[in-house]
């Protein structure tokens, strides 16, 4: 069987290591959609630039795929608004989900986020929750979602408050032990990995990856 990987989001702080993982892994293929090419080059590589706004246009780059992996997200200082948010981090994500469906992609594999909660009052984690529910709603055979802690690396773009918050969650490390150990900031790269690895297991039905969990498929 061809083994096709598709991921979005590659230019991303948990996309970006996941596609060289997965180049570098047991895949004939990895295609990714983005915005501006990658610097990145590899004879598996395939890159299709894409206008997200028009995804319905690029329907056959999901034909064949074994796999989705969705990487997308964004900061509402970044996006702008609370509606260009979640147009990045709502609407993109289920809109790939129905045309990977419906083009016959067996497993979804999908960064959300600890505290990812549908009613939950803060809006960062009510989007992610309604992400959540709605690719639960699409019905994968495989469905995987991975919901980290602070993740740890180095974006392309400057965030202040995420390289303040990085800081002090690494100086806490030590003492994220017991009920605080769901809290503990992870290197984006062990989500990557994580992902790499729940995706060859080819595992059927929802499963949700706690950042405990994470911690640990993601360590080799």
């Amino acid at each position: 069987m061809t083994r096709i990987a598709l991921v979005l989001g590659a230019t991303g702080l948990v996309g970006s290591a996941l596609t060289e993982d997965l180049l570098n892994g047991d895949w004939d293929e990895v295609r990714v959609l983005v915005r501006r090419p990658l610097k990145l080059q590899h004879a598996k590589l395939r890159q299709i630039q894409i206008d997200w706004d028009q995804l319905g246009q690029y329907k056959e780059q999901f034909a064949g795929v074994y796999a989705v992996f969705c990487c997308l997200g964004t900061t509402i200082k970044k996006a702008g608004s609370q509606e260009q948010f979640e147009k990045v981090d709502l609407e993109y994500p289920l809109a790939a989900a129905a045309i990977a469906k419906a083009s016959g992609v067996k497993q979804f594999l999908a960064v959300s986020s600890i505290g990812a909660n549908a009613k939950s009052r803060n809006f960062y984690t009510r989007t992610k929750g309604r992400v959540e529910d709605g690719l639960i709603a699409a019905g994968f055979h495989g469905l995987h979602l991975f919901r980290p802690s602070q993740l740890l690396g180095d974006r392309e773009e400057f965030r202040l408050g995420e390289r303040v918050a990085s800081v002090i969650m690494k100086g806490l490390d030590f003492a994220m032990v017991g009920k605080a150990a769901k809290y503990r900031a992870i290197p984006a790269a062990k989500v990557a990995r994580a992902m790499k690895n729940i995706a060859l297991a080819d595992t059927g039905g929802v499963h949700i990856y706690t950042n405990e969990v994470i911690h640990v498929i993601g360590k080799h």
